[in-house]
């Protein structure tokens, strides 16, 4: 925590809001609208979750539509798909971002078309931070006039040629999950470039009350708006965002240092000087003939320790929940899962930490 929160918190209870109506739900919207710049429009609601599913209804995504989805991500990413009863297709990752392919995407549309119905949307996501291939995957969108959800949940302060993630898409996402690099404890926010496309995700999120006397409705509506409470936490947090953004920088610094000389694994780290990532969290890929080094001994050691270590998303195309759906690529996301692992990357490492860190990762020189 920054040390604000509670100042915020406790201005709910002075005010007697504590739901979902109150000051710092707009002040936590204008926040982010003043960081994301680019005429963003900001709806603070109960999940990044949320916010995907929101935007599915909002572009009109119905039973049988196909939703083009990457597949090396969370499974809350492709879940509002479901929800939807859509149809998600999957589509590999490329070697530089890890994240969606723009050839495979390509050929997922034009699969998609052969069978008679135009994609709905483009879920693309920044995993880890790192920004997709923005300028390629818009351009295919274009082309192809496919809307694309920007899945940036865990890549709030991530830019791409200095532009904010979270502004990419026609609709995108922001998650404020406890995990996250700031938090609102549970949270997330739907971002547009049209206050209609807020007005609509308002309505939705709040059961689609019509603007009557009594309780009408005439539409499906969900109880998905973020409290006045999970607000303040927000705003307390957005005042120390860029601090958190120095400190994960900071961390990849460390382990850039670390294996500058090692052969054999590999830092994931920014392409080119177009992407600027937050390194939300640090992650490596141990590559073949790696002289013993193996990801299950790797996280043992560090476990031994008591340091968590993680492996990487199992991509949805080998999830059994998304097994029966069509993939695209050649399995590039598989093989970081396989060869992948995520080390400690939070802002509240200490130099002792670090030391241990590095303790254990020499060690595999030696």
């Amino acid at each position: 925590m920054g040390g604000n929160e509670l100042k915020y918190i406790q201005d709910a209870f002075d005010t007697n809001w504590i739901s979902q109506y109150g000051s710092n739900i707009d002040e936590f919207e204008r926040g982010l609208e003043n960081a994301l710049g680019d005429n963003s429009f900001v709806t603070a609601l109960s999940s990044g979750t949320a916010a995907i599913h929101l935007a599915l209804r909002l572009l009109d995504v119905e039973e049988g539509d196909f939703v083009i989805c990457q597949s090396f991500t969370f499974v809350a990413s492709v879940n509002p798909v479901l929800y939807q009863k859509a149809i998600p297709i999957l589509v590999d990752s490329e070697t530089s971002t890890w994240n969606m392919c723009p050839n495979a995407l390509e050929d997922a549309i034009k699969y998609c078309l052969k069978q008679g119905k135009k994609p709905k949307a483009i879920i693309a996501v920044s995993l880890y931070g790192m920004p997709f291939m923005v300028d390629e995957i818009k351009e295919v969108s274009k082309r192809y006039e496919v809307p694309i959800i920007e899945d940036s949940a865990e890549a709030l302060g991530s830019k791409y040629k200095n532009k904010a993630c979270g502004t990419f898409g026609d609709l995108s996402v922001i998650s404020f999950n406890g995990n996250k690099i700031i938090t609102t404890s549970g949270g997330g926010v739907l971002i547009s470039h049209h206050q209609k496309y807020k007005d609509q995700a308002v309505y939705f999120a709040t059961q689609a009350k019509e603007n009557k006397d009594y309780y009408s409705h005439s539409e499906v509506g969900y109880n998905y708006r973020m409290s006045n409470i999970s607000a303040g936490i927000g705003r307390g947090q957005l005042e120390v965002l860029e601090e958190r953004i120095v400190k994960r920088r900071e961390n990849h610094d460390f382990y850039q240092e670390i294996f500058k000389d090692f052969e054999n694994i590999q830092l994931f780290e920014e392409p080119d000087e177009d992407f600027f990532s937050n390194y939300w969290l640090n992650t490596i890929i141990i590559k073949q003939n790696n002289k013993g080094i193996i990801k299950e001994n790797l996280k043992k050691q560090f476990s031994e320790k008591n340091i968590e270590t993680r492996y990487l998303w199992k991509p949805m195309h080998l999830q059994p929940l998304f097994s029966e759906f069509i993939f695209f690529g050649s399995n590039i996301s598989g093989m970081l899962f396989e060869n992948g692992l995520c080390l400690p990357s939070g802002t509240n490492l200490t130099d002792g930490d670090r030391g241990k860190i590095k303790d254990i990762l020499m060690n595999l020189k030696s």
